[in-house]
Protein backbone atom coordinates (compact mmCIF):
# COMPACT_ATOMS: atom_id res chain seq x y z
CA UNK A 1 0.00 0.00 0.00
CA UNK A 2 1.34 3.57 -0.60
CA UNK A 3 0.10 6.77 1.62
CA UNK A 4 0.14 10.18 -0.56
CA UNK A 5 -1.04 13.47 0.63
CA UNK A 6 -2.80 15.63 -1.86
CA UNK A 7 -2.42 19.74 -2.24
CA UNK A 8 -5.15 20.36 0.45
CA UNK A 9 -3.18 19.08 3.27
CA UNK A 10 -5.30 15.20 3.14
CA UNK A 11 -3.65 11.14 3.04
CA UNK A 12 -5.43 9.16 0.75
CA UNK A 13 -4.04 5.44 0.76
CA UNK A 14 -4.25 3.14 -2.62
CA UNK A 15 -2.35 -0.10 -3.12
CA UNK A 16 0.70 0.39 -5.04
CA UNK A 17 -0.10 -1.52 -8.33
CA UNK A 18 -3.24 1.03 -8.70
CA UNK A 19 -0.41 4.20 -8.19
CA UNK A 20 0.09 6.12 -11.36
CA UNK A 21 3.51 8.55 -12.02
CA UNK A 22 1.19 11.45 -12.03
CA UNK A 23 -0.29 11.36 -8.76
CA UNK A 24 3.08 10.45 -7.42
CA UNK A 25 4.44 13.92 -8.68
CA UNK A 26 1.96 16.14 -7.65
CA UNK A 27 1.06 14.53 -4.15
CA UNK A 28 2.69 16.58 -1.36
CA UNK A 29 5.97 15.60 0.38
CA UNK A 30 5.20 12.99 2.60
CA UNK A 31 7.82 15.03 5.62
CA UNK A 32 8.20 17.89 6.65
CA UNK A 33 11.02 19.84 8.43
CA UNK A 34 11.93 22.24 10.35
CA UNK A 35 15.38 23.88 11.10
CA UNK A 36 17.27 24.51 14.49
CA UNK A 37 20.10 25.31 15.61
CA UNK A 38 22.69 22.48 16.35
CA UNK A 39 21.28 20.18 13.62
CA UNK A 40 23.89 17.86 11.83
CA UNK A 41 22.22 18.06 8.61
CA UNK A 42 21.38 20.71 6.26
CA UNK A 43 17.87 21.08 4.70
CA UNK A 44 15.98 23.20 2.43
CA UNK A 45 14.61 24.34 -0.45
CA UNK A 46 16.00 24.22 -3.83
CA UNK A 47 14.58 26.37 -6.71
CA UNK A 48 13.67 24.26 -9.54
CA UNK A 49 14.01 25.26 -13.38
CA UNK A 50 12.06 21.46 -14.25
CA UNK A 51 9.00 22.00 -12.35
CA UNK A 52 8.98 25.86 -11.72
CA UNK A 53 8.43 26.12 -8.53
CA UNK A 54 11.03 24.94 -5.09
CA UNK A 55 11.40 21.58 -4.25
CA UNK A 56 12.82 20.17 -0.47
CA UNK A 57 16.03 18.41 -0.10
CA UNK A 58 17.39 16.74 3.30
CA UNK A 59 20.83 17.05 3.26
CA UNK A 60 23.73 17.99 0.88
CA UNK A 61 23.66 14.99 -0.84
CA UNK A 62 19.97 15.24 -1.25
CA UNK A 63 20.41 18.72 -2.61
CA UNK A 64 23.21 17.36 -5.55
CA UNK A 65 20.83 14.48 -6.52
CA UNK A 66 18.35 16.99 -7.03
CA UNK A 67 20.50 19.55 -9.08
CA UNK A 68 21.81 16.58 -11.72
CA UNK A 69 17.71 15.74 -11.92
CA UNK A 70 16.73 19.28 -13.02
CA UNK A 71 20.04 19.24 -15.07
CA UNK A 72 18.55 16.01 -17.34
CA UNK A 73 16.86 17.39 -20.01
CA UNK A 74 15.02 13.91 -19.90
CA UNK A 75 13.65 14.70 -16.12
CA UNK A 76 10.46 16.41 -16.78
CA UNK A 77 8.79 15.91 -13.22
CA UNK A 78 10.44 16.10 -10.09
CA UNK A 79 8.85 15.04 -6.48
CA UNK A 80 10.26 14.68 -3.26
CA UNK A 81 8.92 11.83 -0.73
CA UNK A 82 6.60 11.54 -2.69
CA UNK A 83 4.76 8.44 -1.32
CA UNK A 84 4.77 6.30 1.73
CA UNK A 85 5.28 2.54 1.09
CA UNK A 86 3.76 -0.51 3.57
CA UNK A 87 4.16 -3.31 3.43
CA UNK A 88 4.67 -6.56 5.49
CA UNK A 89 8.33 -8.46 5.22
CA UNK A 90 9.22 -11.15 6.48
CA UNK A 91 6.54 -10.95 9.20
CA UNK A 92 7.35 -7.33 9.91
CA UNK A 93 5.22 -4.27 9.19
CA UNK A 94 7.74 -1.92 7.09
CA UNK A 95 7.35 1.93 6.12
CA UNK A 96 9.47 3.79 3.78
CA UNK A 97 9.46 7.10 1.82
CA UNK A 98 11.77 7.49 -1.08
CA UNK A 99 13.64 10.66 -1.73
CA UNK A 100 12.73 11.07 -4.78
CA UNK A 101 10.59 10.75 -8.15
CA UNK A 102 11.60 11.14 -11.51
CA UNK A 103 9.52 11.40 -14.13
CA UNK A 104 11.21 11.25 -17.94
CA UNK A 105 9.87 12.84 -21.52
CA UNK A 106 9.03 8.72 -22.35
CA UNK A 107 6.81 8.51 -18.74
CA UNK A 108 9.79 6.18 -17.20
CA UNK A 109 9.98 6.65 -13.35
CA UNK A 110 12.82 6.43 -11.28
CA UNK A 111 12.27 6.41 -7.66
CA UNK A 112 16.03 7.41 -5.90
CA UNK A 113 17.06 6.77 -2.37
CA UNK A 114 20.26 9.08 -1.94
CA UNK A 115 22.70 7.73 0.97
CA UNK A 116 26.13 8.32 1.53
CA UNK A 117 28.07 5.56 0.44
CA UNK A 118 29.89 5.12 3.79
CA UNK A 119 26.61 3.77 5.10
CA UNK A 120 25.46 1.47 2.10
CA UNK A 121 27.99 -1.19 3.47
CA UNK A 122 25.62 -1.24 6.52
CA UNK A 123 23.69 -4.39 6.78
CA UNK A 124 20.63 -2.94 8.07
CA UNK A 125 20.85 -0.18 5.95
CA UNK A 126 21.32 -2.39 2.93
CA UNK A 127 17.68 -4.44 4.18
CA UNK A 128 16.20 -1.11 4.41
CA UNK A 129 16.43 -0.49 1.24
CA UNK A 130 16.22 -3.74 -0.46
CA UNK A 131 12.67 -4.80 0.13
CA UNK A 132 10.82 -1.17 -1.21
CA UNK A 133 13.25 -1.71 -4.53
CA UNK A 134 12.05 -4.93 -5.07
CA UNK A 135 8.26 -3.55 -4.56
CA UNK A 136 8.91 -0.94 -7.09
CA UNK A 137 10.55 -2.47 -9.63
CA UNK A 138 7.61 -4.98 -9.49
CA UNK A 139 5.50 -2.14 -10.47
CA UNK A 140 7.45 -1.34 -13.76
CA UNK A 141 9.62 1.82 -12.10
CA UNK A 142 13.37 1.47 -11.89
CA UNK A 143 14.72 2.27 -8.33
CA UNK A 144 18.37 4.19 -7.55
CA UNK A 145 20.96 4.23 -4.71
CA UNK A 146 22.30 7.28 -5.32
CA UNK A 147 25.38 7.58 -2.83
CA UNK A 148 27.62 10.42 -5.47
CA UNK A 149 28.87 11.71 -8.30
CA UNK A 150 32.89 12.88 -9.50
CA UNK A 151 33.27 16.22 -7.87
CA UNK A 152 34.36 18.06 -11.00
CA UNK A 153 31.13 17.64 -12.61
CA UNK A 154 28.82 17.62 -9.71
CA UNK A 155 30.97 20.89 -9.38
CA UNK A 156 30.61 22.21 -12.58
CA UNK A 157 26.88 21.44 -12.76
CA UNK A 158 26.98 23.57 -9.29
CA UNK A 159 28.01 26.48 -11.01
CA UNK A 160 26.08 26.42 -14.22
CA UNK A 161 23.16 26.07 -12.09
CA UNK A 162 22.84 29.91 -11.01
CA UNK A 163 21.60 30.64 -14.34
CA UNK A 164 18.90 28.26 -14.26
CA UNK A 165 16.18 30.47 -13.85
CA UNK A 166 14.72 32.26 -16.85
CA UNK A 167 15.17 35.80 -17.87
CA UNK A 168 18.51 36.37 -16.32
CA UNK A 169 19.86 36.91 -20.01
CA UNK A 170 18.05 38.08 -23.32
CA UNK A 171 17.19 35.90 -25.89
CA UNK A 172 19.00 37.76 -28.34
CA UNK A 173 22.57 37.43 -26.82
CA UNK A 174 21.34 33.80 -26.50
CA UNK A 175 21.26 33.21 -29.72
CA UNK A 176 23.93 35.50 -30.93
CA UNK A 177 26.07 33.39 -28.78
CA UNK A 178 25.20 30.25 -30.02
CA UNK A 179 25.60 30.85 -33.27
CA UNK A 180 29.16 31.59 -32.60
CA UNK A 181 29.50 28.45 -31.30
CA UNK A 182 28.52 25.90 -34.08
CA UNK A 183 32.09 25.20 -35.17
CA UNK A 184 33.72 24.81 -31.95
CA UNK A 185 35.49 27.30 -29.88
CA UNK A 186 36.82 27.84 -26.19
CA UNK A 187 34.72 29.97 -23.88
CA UNK A 188 37.15 32.49 -24.06
CA UNK A 189 37.34 32.86 -28.35
CA UNK A 190 33.83 33.04 -27.65
CA UNK A 191 33.06 35.66 -25.70
CA UNK A 192 36.22 37.54 -27.34
CA UNK A 193 34.23 37.27 -30.62
CA UNK A 194 30.71 38.75 -28.99
CA UNK A 195 32.65 41.83 -27.44
CA UNK A 196 32.32 43.81 -30.38
CA UNK A 197 28.64 43.59 -30.20
CA UNK A 198 27.73 43.20 -26.73
CA UNK A 199 29.13 44.65 -23.36
CA UNK A 200 31.22 41.49 -21.37
CA UNK A 201 29.34 41.50 -18.58
CA UNK A 202 26.45 39.97 -20.41
CA UNK A 203 28.71 37.21 -22.47
CA UNK A 204 29.72 34.65 -19.22
CA UNK A 205 26.48 34.48 -17.65
CA UNK A 206 24.98 34.10 -21.83
CA UNK A 207 27.49 31.09 -22.12
CA UNK A 208 26.65 29.44 -18.73
CA UNK A 209 22.88 29.52 -19.57
CA UNK A 210 23.51 27.55 -23.01
CA UNK A 211 25.42 24.88 -21.12
CA UNK A 212 22.89 24.83 -18.00
CA UNK A 213 20.13 24.54 -21.07
CA UNK A 214 22.31 22.12 -22.75
CA UNK A 215 22.01 23.85 -26.32
CA UNK A 216 26.33 24.11 -26.33
CA UNK A 217 27.96 21.15 -24.98
CA UNK A 218 31.72 20.92 -23.21
CA UNK A 219 33.15 18.06 -20.97
CA UNK A 220 31.64 18.68 -17.71
CA UNK A 221 34.52 16.09 -16.75
CA UNK A 222 37.05 18.91 -16.58
CA UNK A 223 37.54 21.88 -14.87
CA UNK A 224 35.17 24.26 -16.68
CA UNK A 225 37.15 27.74 -17.34
CA UNK A 226 37.99 30.24 -20.20
CA UNK A 227 40.17 27.07 -22.02
CA UNK A 228 37.23 24.31 -21.85
CA UNK A 229 35.83 23.94 -25.46
CA UNK A 230 32.26 24.15 -26.22
CA UNK A 231 30.27 23.74 -29.25
CA UNK A 232 26.47 23.66 -30.43
CA UNK A 233 24.20 20.51 -29.84
CA UNK A 234 23.25 19.17 -33.04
Amino acid sequence: MVSLRQLDGTAIEKPLKHLRPAQAARAKPWRTFRNRHGQKHHSGYYWCATTGGHIIYESRLELARLMLADFDPEVVEIAAQPFRIRARVAGRDRRHVPDYLLVRADRSVTVVNVKPASQLAKPEIAEALAWPAKLIENHGWAHEIWSGEDPVYLANVRFLASQRRDGLVADEVLEAALAEAVRGVTIRELTLRLQTSWAPALLKPAVLKLLWQQRITTDLRRHLDGDSMVEACA
